[in-house]
């Protein structure tokens, strides 16, 4: 009976064993389908190394159809691809990475579209797009341009000393071409100057030969006026008020009018002021100061209002506590009625004033200041069929190259957020990728000392002498 009972405790424990290692199996077989199914990990990077961002998680993770990205290089560089693109195909089933080395199978590289100067081939099916090099930047950028189909102009105004596209200086605005070229928009200069018009060409009643020979190209779908530093002539400004108010989409970045140091003051442009205001924007003439020390933390003074808080608008939704700078700005009022709807996008705190004069030697009574907040930007709708839509801003020094080149500011996000609502491509409204951040780690002499006392000569003595303690404690 002894041997009976033992046999059948025995088939219990094994029982017992059996299913436990059977559980054990099934966890860790779900676990791992779990895994592959939904690869998730965390980046603990301060600057988010290896995180995608938000455009390219929007992008990748509202695809509609199949889209097929295919790399091509030596094998032997497959993995180091892999870190970056697996987290592309991680946002969605739709999208399809395929690695070819164009040595080991010319064949199969050729058929698919490979040239010597290309690494990366984005196919939707619309049109097929390269990536320079395999950044987050390029290959989102490459992604953009392969489902946007259609061409979208992005038309700048040369008619007042604006800044151009062309320029590469720090006060340049050649950084906001590649940007939205990037992003599979063209641009190009217009010379917006009055010309005589055609010979024989009947004018209207009062018209004059250069007001009929002034009209915004139809096929601009967003139309920048960066910065003019004169004055419009009335044929001008009814140009780009026939074109917005006839469903096109406007930009005005306008410059402080005060008379701030030893140069010139930007012309008041009294034709473009009086048109903005009957839209529901008026630009003030003044110079609004940030008191509150944010600037402190970005290395401005109080004259580059740096800002933290925006309103609820698409255009700056996505950039909260995203810090953006705004040099030497003028303040707008804001008023809906009519046939336009304003609406505030972002503006100074309470900490702020506003000045209406600088003595010449720059200094300011803030005695004299009017107290905040202030409004810098404001975007309006235009009622029509189609309705027009424009943005303005009280500086147009906050898009400049060196502004919009910087890693820590958002300026770069918020001016293609804005080209982006203007032109109704709303789905690319975010933030957006950003180039690799370097961070050397540099160690002083001292430090050095330091770090090899430590890891040499004190931790693992420190574990020696605990050993020592435990096993005279134990014998």
């Amino acid at each position: 009976m002894a041997a009976s009972f033992l046999k059948s405790r025995q088939t219990r424990y094994t029982a017992y064993a059996a299913t436990y290692i059977l559980v054990i199996l099934a966890v860790l077989g779900a676990i791992n389908f779990l895994a592959n199914r939904y690869d998730k990990s965390y980046d603990s990077t301060s600057n988010k190394q290896f995180s995608l961002s938000d455009q390219t998680i929007k992008v990748v993770g509202n695809l509609k159809s199949d889209v097929k990205l295919t790399y091509f290089d030596e094998a032997t560089r497959f993995p180091q691809a892999r870190d970056l693109l697996d987290r592309y195909t991680a946002l969605s089933p739709k999208l399809k990475v395929e690695f070819i080395d164009p040595t080991k199978k010319p064949q199969q590289a050729k058929s698919a579209g490979f040239r010597r100067d290309v690494m990366i081939l984005v196919d939707s099916g619309l049109r097929k797009e390269e990536a320079k090099s395999l950044t987050e930047e390029e290959v989102t950028g490459a992604l953009i341009r392969s489902l946007k189909s259609g061409e979208r102009n992005a038309c700048f105004v040369n008619a007042a000393n604006e800044h151009s596209i062309d320029d590469e200086a720090a006060t340049g605005y050649s950084l906001m071409k590649q940007l939205l070229e990037r992003d599979n928009y063209k641009t190009r200069t217009i010379d917006f100057k009055p010309k005589a018009a055609e010979p024989g060409k009947t004018l209207a009643i009062g018209q004059t030969p250069a007001a009929a020979a002034v009209e915004v190209p139809k096929d601009c779908l967003t139309l920048v006026i960066g910065g003019p530093q004169l004055a419009y002539p009335p044929p001008i400004v009814d140009a780009i008020k026939k074109y917005v108010e006839g469903g096109g989409h406007a930009l005005f970045l306008l410059d402080n009018v005060m008379k701030i140091g030893r140069g010139e003051p930007t012309a008041e442009n009294t034709e473009l002021v009086a048109m903005l205001s009957a839209w529901g924007v008026t630009p003030n003439k003044d110079l609004v100061l940030d008191l509150s020390g944010i600037g402190n933390m970005f290395g401005a003074g109080p004259e580059i209002p740096i800002i933290l808080a925006y309103e609820a608008h698409a255009i700056t939704r996505p950039l909260t506590r995203v810090p953006t700078a705004f040099p030497v700005p003028r303040s707008l009022e804001i008023k809906s009625g009519g046939k336009s709807t304003v609406e505030k996008l972002f503006g100074t705190t309470e900490d702020s004033i506003s000045v209406s004069e600088v003595a010449a030697n720059g200094a300011i009574d803030p005695k004299k200041g009017k107290k905040g907040p202030f409004t810098l930007a404001a975007a309006g709708t235009l009622t029509g069929t189609p309705s027009g839509r424009f943005v303005v801003v009280g500086t147009s020094q906050w898009a400049e190259n060196r502004a919009m080149g910087s890693r820590t500011l958002g300026n770069r996000d918020l001016f293609m957020n804005t080209i982006n609502w203007l032109s109704a491509d709303e789905d690319l409204i975010s933030i957006r990728p950003k180039s690799t951040e370097d961070r050397p780690l540099t160690l002083t002499a001292q430090k050095m000392n330091l770090v090899f006392w430590l890891s040499v000569v004190i931790f693992p003595l420190g574990i020696v002498g605990f050993g020592l303690a435990t096993w005279w404690k134990r014998r």
